[in-house]
């Protein structure tokens, strides 16, 4: 048997640490972030707490790099071509693709509610937040400005807040939420 290459470590390392987050993922999001001790994580894992250490300085790391993964995931979708200017067709895109995410990724989307009640927790959280969704709410504004609205940068906000409330909803209550119906709603009325 060849000796492995460097790429080939690297695609081990990459695994291993995708699989740790996926791991502290469900235990963050199921048992809360207080809760979660890094050993726990690493025998869920099945990997040692020493080499868990090897993938991620700390718990607050490893959760960091769980939330920032999902907000670069979901601001991936928002103008697709990064030029800066949202088309009707690109707004549509970001909205089909977010409300998928909200079928994917139920656990993710779990968690960031979670931690958003968390305060000490999201605390870690909010200047990054803040930074990646500043773009987004500027692009959205623009987007309102060029058709017309009196208020863009407060409807902006009005869509971004009734996203996260949709995703709530849905999160916790997904037997009786109508996501399809919801999505529709949205697009006709936003759009």
């Amino acid at each position: 048997m060849a000796p492995r290459t460097t790429e080939q470590y690297e695609e081990i390392r990459e695994t291993r640490k995708h699989q740790i987050m996926e791991v502290a993922l469900k235990m963050f999001a199921d048992k809360g972030y207080e809760s979660s001790s890094i050993s726990s994580i690493a025998r869920e894992a099945k990997i040692s707490k020493g080499l868990l250490y090897n993938y991620f300085k700390s718990k607050e790391d490893l959760l960091i790099q769980i939330v920032e993964g999902g907000f670069q995931e979901m601001l991936s979708y928002f103008d697709p071509n990064k030029d800066g200017i949202l088309t009707r067709d690109e707004f549509i895109y970001f909205i089909e693709e977010m409300f998928g995410l909200m079928n994917r990724n139920v656990i993710h989307y779990k968690l960031y509610f979670s931690l958003m009640l968390q305060p000490m927790v999201w605390e870690l959280f909010k200047p990054k937040f803040a930074e990646a969704i500043a773009p987004f709410m500027v692009t959205l504004a623009e987007y309102y400005k060029r058709k017309g609205s009196t208020d863009p940068e407060a409807e902006a906000i009005m869509v971004g807040a009734m996203l996260d409330g949709i995703g709530f909803n849905y999160i916790f209550n997904p037997d009786i939420y109508p996501l399809d119906r919801v999505k529709q709603m949205i697009i006709d009325r936003f759009v």
